[in-house]
């Protein structure tokens, strides 16, 4: 596997190798002890699968609080999303900044997503299915979110505000102004 660091280096970019021929390739997506070197510290405890049917629908930007935080390894299995990762720990460097990078079936590339960090995608074809790892179970009392399309994140998203496909409650979350994060940056090996 091939990975490199971001804008924001907690957030990984992993590219698992593709053995083609002609009947397709081969890829080994996740290996516990791979992936125990590249994110020392993390067990993935749930896989979560997400099909979007409309181009630009948009899921995020969603966090669970602790003790329930959880790291995230996010690939598309079908079509291609705009993958957004914002930093909300309290005292980071890149606190509010983001990495957003082009996730495709295609190239099978992997986003690295830590702890600390709200998450969300926006399809960017019809019919795209997304799957992603999470460290911690689904606890919907430490469930939380920040609004997707607040000025302040800078943002760019393929499309304007009213084209977004939403569901309510992401309508909802409160911009990064109004928002109290329950993350605290604690600096680390990078």
């Amino acid at each position: 596997m091939e990975w490199t660091r971001t804008a924001i280096p907690e957030v990984l970019i992993i590219t698992p190798r593709r053995f083609a021929d002609a009947r397709g390739f081969f890829s080994e997506t996740f290996s516990q002890r791979t992936y125990a070197a590249i994110v020392p510290g993390i067990t993935f405890v749930q896989d979560n699968l997400s099909l979007s049917a409309p181009r630009f629908t948009v899921r995020g930007l969603h966090f669970q609080a602790p003790p329930h935080a959880q790291a995230k390894l996010v690939s598309v299995l079908k079509g291609a999303v705009l993958d957004v990762a914002v930093d909300i720990r309290r005292g980071s460097p890149s606190f509010g900044r983001h990495v957003a990078v082009t996730l495709t079936a295609e190239r099978g590339e992997q986003m690295f997503v830590p702890a600390g960090f709200a998450h969300g995608f926006c399809t960017l074809e019809p019919d795209t299915m997304v799957a992603y790892k999470a460290s911690d179970f689904y606890a919907p009392e430490a469930d939380r979110g920040l609004f997707w399309a607040d000025p302040a994140l800078a943002i760019a998203w393929p499309m304007a505000e009213g084209e977004a496909e939403l569901s309510e409650r992401d309508r909802r979350h409160p911009p990064l102004a109004a928002f109290e994060t329950p993350f605290v940056y604690a600096p680390g090996p990078t």
